[in-house]
């Protein structure tokens, strides 16, 4: 496996390295927001005291550029953030902040998403098990040997896949809307569905829209009580960056392929009940996609397992990053207080 050392890079300059300059300013690091929590109060505050520095980093492994960010104290208990769809470690921006006073906190951007490259003559093949040995061999390049994971949307499937490959890496689980149960795949699927079962080009392109703009944008207000929460450099960057030439294709190829993680997922329960890993499912209830049934599953399978809902949909930590981010450390403190992190 190729490897090479991680490179710094301030967010600006990356963006016009790759030829979004566009975007720079829409998408620069802000520090820490407290957002309002009414629609009366629309305003945003912003806390600039004792805010940790979160750093943009590229290392090669498994043949790919992987862009990804990171903070916290190199020598803390690692948490492995997993983006899904359509997003990257974008989404991440303010919670990672919230978390790095104690924990180091590391978020990949998968292949086909956000600013990580694969090469032309890489004739990467985009499935979710692709995918999950791409972030295995990052996983193995930083050296990290036991960590949470955080896992949401794609994140799940692609985390999971390391779990019941590496159970004795995986020291807790947190899912916010990620899920691993049938029962949790709610009617917006349909559509995909229909592509899984009949593969034909017109279901194929019926499904061009859910990568344009208003497509990203519905998954990201779809359920907001108050949209003017939600940060609208979210989704345009995130449609820019599914738009780059050729990627489209490979977004419909993971649609399709998305079939082969429902097949898995009872290995994943398998793995839940033989592991009993300690989890946290964190649920925007108003997901059109991924349904409360999915979090509520993982207790029988886990009888442990806490679940929290938030009203909110699919993009949980764009409207309660707060909430969200107290109960990860709460979680994660007990796990160190009990010598199990």
């Amino acid at each position: 496996m190729k490897t090479s050392r991680s490179t710094d890079l301030s967010r600006k300059e990356f963006l016009y390295r790759t030829g979004l300059g566009a975007l720079a300013v829409l998408a620069a690091s802000r520090p820490v927001f407290a957002h309002a929590t009414s629609s009366a109060d629309r305003t945003t505050t912003m806390n600039t005291a004792n805010v940790p520095t979160t750093r943009l980093k590229i290392v090669e492994a498994d043949g790919i550029k992987i862009f990804y960010r990171e903070a916290g104290p190199a020598d803390g208990s690692v948490l492995l953030l997993l983006h899904g769809y359509p997003t990257s470690s974008h989404m991440f921006r303010h919670l990672m902040p919230r978390l790095a006073s104690t924990f180091r906190v590391i978020a990949p951007d998968l292949p086909g998403f956000g600013f990580t490259e694969v090469p032309v003559g890489r004739k990467y093949h985009y499935t979710f098990d692709n995918l999950a040995v791409t972030i295995d061999a990052f996983v193995q390049t930083l050296n990290l040997t036991r960590y949470a994971l955080y896992v949401f949307d794609y994140g799940a499937p692609t985390g999971f896949r390391l779990a019941v490959s590496h159970p004795e890496r995986v020291v807790a689980i947190i899912s916010q809307n990620g899920n691993a149960y049938v029962d949790g795949l709610g009617d917006a699927w349909d559509p995909i569905k229909k592509y899984w079962k009949d593969p034909t080009l017109a279901n194929r392109e019926a499904l061009r829209g859910f990568i344009g703009l208003e497509g990203t944008k519905f998954q990201y207000l779809h359920g907001v009580a108050d949209p003017v929460l939600v940060e609208p450099e979210s989704y345009w960057l995130d449609t820019a960056l599914l738009q780059r030439p050729g990627n489209t294709e490979n977004q419909l190829d993971l649609f399709l392929d998305y079939a082969n993680n429902v097949k898995l997922y009872p290995t994943f329960q398998e793995y839940f009940r033989k592991y009993q890993p300690p989890l946290l499912a964190t649920w925007g209830k108003n997901d059109p996609f991924f349904i409360p049934a999915g979090a509520e599953a993982y207790r029988r399978d886990i009888p442990s397992a806490k679940v929290v809902f938030y009203d909110t949909g699919h993009f949980a930590l764009e409207t309660h990053v707060e909430e969200i981010s107290d109960q990860i450390r709460s979680f994660l403190t007990g796990l160190v207080e009990r010598g199990k992190f």
